[in-house]
């Protein structure tokens, strides 16, 4: 017990360092593949505690916007917040890296990842909660179904070396909460998608530690392949319509649905670095329908029904 309770008590700093050094080693790998952007590093901080650090890179050869950012910030937990969380007044812990990569070419897809870590505490600064959080996700324009397999066993491998039943699990969640509602139709092809998890009977909460860093460490393994694959394919101009068009369903479901936007915009968060997630050229045209049976409907119809990929 004693040793659990030394590993809980610096559980935030492990997990802060991990994601610094991540942080790192993903920014380096995209700037290689991009070969000429490099990110832009923005320190700041946040008045109520803590601060991040936010990396976006733009106009490059092959990212066309992007940002890798991590943030720890602490301090009362406000009223809204408190209202979701079904608390009273305590204060919080959070920190996380968050990342969102658009490229330039529509033959490649847009790509989300995000883990996080949250404690609370009473008044007496006694630890009340802490858990994990997390996923990765993928949105092409064009379906390459190579692609989203690569994507989704990558996903499942590293769940499988934890937990038998978590890829299945974690994946049905991540279609679940990247589903734009309004338009009956998912954000992407999916991933996972995970939250609260906590320790308990099962799964210690270095278990859990070692799961959200394995995953974290799985996420250029699944994506840079797929990149260095589509980044020079030819495209159209209308396919770039459509990779705009599209663009938009991404900006509706992350102002409208994302829950981690609105946990920023509700703890005072920074804006830039909050909103860093919308892509620089976009497009809503009204009431757009692809052709029949062509590669855009193709798309669609897998949008409106989740499969499985592997």
């Amino acid at each position: 017990m004693l040793l659990n309770r030394i590993i809980d008590a610096t559980m935030k700093e492990r997990f802060y360092q991990y994601i610094q050094d991540l942080q790192d080693r993903i920014t380096q790998q995209i700037e290689t593949i991009d070969g000429e952007a490099q990110f832009k590093e923005d320190l700041w901080e946040r008045a109520e505690g803590g601060g991040g650090r936010t990396r976006i890179i733009e106009n490059g050869n092959v990212i066309e916007k992007g940002g890798v950012n991590i943030s720890a910030v602490h301090g009362p937990l406000p009223k809204s917040m408190q209202d979701y969380f079904n608390v009273g007044e305590v204060d919080f812990f959070a920190c996380g890296l968050s990342l969102v990569l658009h490229p330039i070419n529509p033959m490649a897809p847009t790509v989300h990842a995000n883990w996080r870590y949250f404690e609370m505490y009473d008044k007496l600064g006694k630890c009340m909660d802490q858990w994990f959080g997390g996923g990765q996700d993928l949105t092409p324009y064009y379906l390459f179904e190579e692609d989203v397999r690569h994507f989704h066993q990558t996903c499942k491998t590293v769940c499988d070396g934890h937990h038998p039943d978590f890829y299945t699990s974690f994946k049905n969640k991540c279609d679940a909460y990247f589903f734009n509602k309004h338009r009956d139709e998912a954000r992407g092809v999916g991933g996972l998608f995970f939250d609260y998890l906590k320790k308990d009977n099962s799964f210690s909460l270095e278990d859990r530690y070692r799961f959200v860093t394995d995953v974290g460490d799985s996420f250029l393994k699944a994506y840079s392949p797929i990149l260095m694959k589509r980044k020079d394919l030819n495209y159209t101009p209308q396919q770039r319509t459509w990779q705009e068009i599209r663009r938009g369903r991404y900006v509706e479901f992350n102002l409208v649905h994302d829950k981690g936007t609105l946990f920023g915009l509700k703890t005072n968060g920074r804006i830039e670095s909050i909103l860093m997630s919308l892509p620089p050229k976009v497009q809503w045209q009204y009431d757009h329908q692809p052709e029949a049976d062509s590669e855009e409907a193709r798309l669609l119809k897998v949008l409106k029904n989740p499969k499985d990929w592997v």
